[in-house]
C-alpha cells in the first residue's frame, strides 16, 4: 500500500457510509428562522454561484422521540435532502459536510473535489449569526471572549483530571505501586457548579464559532 493510500480508502468507506443515511426530500420550503431557536437551530448558508445556493438546517435537540440529530439540505430554499449526522451531501463540485458535538455544530463545511474547504455562513438573525457579527464589528472583544471561553475550559479539564486522578489512585494495584494521590485542590460547592457552568457556556460559545477540540471541548460540554 502507498503512502496516502489508506487515509483514501478511508475516506472512501466513509463516504460511502454516509450517502446511506441520506433520504431524498419533499421539496418542503425552509423555515425562517426564529428569535426562540437562538440555541436549539443552526441554519447555515452556501452559495456555489449566482443561480444555485444551499441551506442546512439542523435541529440540535434532535427529534422528540427518537432523540436522533439530522441535518437537512435545502437547495434554492426547498427540501433537497436529509441525513442523520454525521452527514456529507454530494453537491455540484463537492460534498457539504455535517457534524455536531454536545455544545452544538463543529463542523459545517462545503468541500471540494480538490479538497478546499469553506465555512457555511449562518443565517444573520441565530446566534451563530450574532456572534460572527460581534467578531467583525468588535475584533478586540471577540478575541478577549474567545481567550476566556479557552481559559474556563482549561480549568475545567484541570479540575476533571484532579478529581478522577484521586479515586483511580485508590485502586489496590496502583495504590501498592504508586501511592495514593491526594488532590491539592478542594473547591466549595458554589465555585465548583460556577465553573462547571462556565465551561458549558465556554463549549458553546466556541461551537458558535464552530471552534472544537476534543479535549477541551468534550470535557466542558
Amino acid at each position: 500500500m502507498f503512502p496516502g493510500e489508506g487515509a483514501g480508502m478511508f475516506e472512501e468507506w466513509r463516504r460511502q457510509r454516509a450517502a446511506k443515511r441520506i433520504e431524498d426530500g419533499d421539496g418542503h420550503p425552509v423555515k425562517p428562522y426564529r428569535w426562540w431557536q437562538q440555541f436549539s437551530r443552526s441554519l447555515r448558508y452556501h452559495r456555489l454561484d449566482d443561480r444555485t445556493e444551499y441551506a442546512v438546517d439542523v435541529r440540535l435537540g434532535g427529534d422528540v422521540n427518537t432523540g436522533e440529530i439530522k441535518a437537512k439540505l435545502y437547495r434554492d430554499g426547498r427540501h433537497h435532502a436529509t441525513s442523520k449526522v454525521p452527514a456529507a451531501f454530494p453537491v455540484e463540485g463537492g460534498t457539504i459536510e455535517v457534524a455536531v458535538s454536545r455544545a452544538g455544530l463543529k463542523r459545517c463545511h462545503y468541500v471540494t473535489t480538490a479538497g478546499a474547504e469553506q465555512l457555511l455562513f449562518p443565517d444573520p438573525k441565530s446566534a451563530e449569526g450574532r456572534r460572527a457579527q460581534l467578531e467583525r464589528d468588535h475584533p478586540a472583544t471577540s478575541r478577549a471572549l474567545g481567550h476566556l471561553s479557552v481559559l474556563l475550559l482549561v480549568i475545567g479539564v484541570v479540575l476533571l483530571a484532579l478529581q478522577v486522578a484521586e479515586p483511580i489512585s485508590r485502586i489496590p494495584p496502583i495504590a501498592e505501586n504508586i501511592g495514593i494521590f491526594v488532590s491539592p485542590v478542594h473547591l466549595p460547592v458554589w465555585l465548583n457548579t460556577a465553573l462547571t457552568i462556565g465551561a458549558a457556556l465556554a463549549s458553546t460559545e466556541r461551537a458558535l464559532r464552530m471552534r472544537h477540540h476534543w479535549l477541551l471541548d468534550g470535557a466542558g460540554s
